[in-house]
């Protein structure tokens, strides 16, 4: 499958290269890609430069976010949540149209310092928000309740014995990525309902957090135990 992963950062990157060694043909996209290859320092969250993290991935190419949303079947949300909407407006309305975008972002507010608050949060999702602006893309929220290394190797906690959930308003766009997610090692997926529902996943983020905080590692994930 070809699939564009929009976003350079860690989750970016984890899932794109996940994404290839299972044999997709994967680019990812940035808003300006001579600028993301010429930064010399590691990004906001403490990540090598993409120049030092690309060579060592040579079946995936870098592009601009139109180029690599336009020639993909699938596009893989994995930009900062206060930027998502930003950048699928530059990967453009009509090369989104009729495919299936996993959106993997947070609505996460660092406007106030650490830890963050989320924003939009109770009554909308950014789920929710990037399905009213891309109404003919098939949106499905995935993979947010947990870090990049548990989204492509659940087998670091638990062995794999962890939930994660889907929410869309497309059952067929749900059962491929439920698809996709059990190829990359997950064994129970939850569909929580239509796009609304990822209101639900969304608000686990501030209990995510303060686990992390409390348990000294990210490397965990939730339990849905039935």
């Amino acid at each position: 499958m070809k699939i564009a992963v929009l976003g350079t950062g860690t989750v970016g990157r984890t899932m794109a290269g996940a994404l290839a060694g299972l044999g997709h043909e994967v680019a990812i996209g940035t808003r300006d890609p001579q600028a993301t290859l010429a930064r010399t320092e590691p990004d906001a969250m403490g990540a090598p430069p993409f120049s030092q993290w690309l060579p060592e991935h040579p079946h995936v190419h870098l592009a601009a976010f139109a180029d690599v949303a336009a020639g993909a079947e699938l596009v893989v949300n994995a930009t900062e949540g206060a930027s998502s909407i930003a950048a699928l407006t530059a990967a453009g309305t009509e090369n989104l149209a009729g495919k299936i975008l996993v959106d993997i972002a947070n609505p996460l507010d660092f406007s106030h310092g650490m830890p963050p608050t989320l924003n939009p949060v109770n009554t909308d999702s950014l789920g929710e928000q990037i399905q009213r602006t891309f109404p003919e893309t098939k949106v499905v929220k995935t993979l947010n309740t947990m870090n990049a290394s548990l989204m492509v190797d659940p087998g670091r906690a638990a062995g794999g014995d962890h939930s994660v959930f889907v929410s869309g308003n497309e059952a067929a766009a749900k059962s491929e990525v439920t698809t996709l997610l059990k190829s990359l090692g997950h064994q129970d997926v939850i569909d929580l309902g239509d796009i609304t529902t990822a209101r639900g996943s969304e608000m686990l983020l501030p209990v995510w957090l303060r686990l992390w905080g409390a348990l000294g590692t990210a490397n965990f994930n939730f339990k849905i135990a039935r």
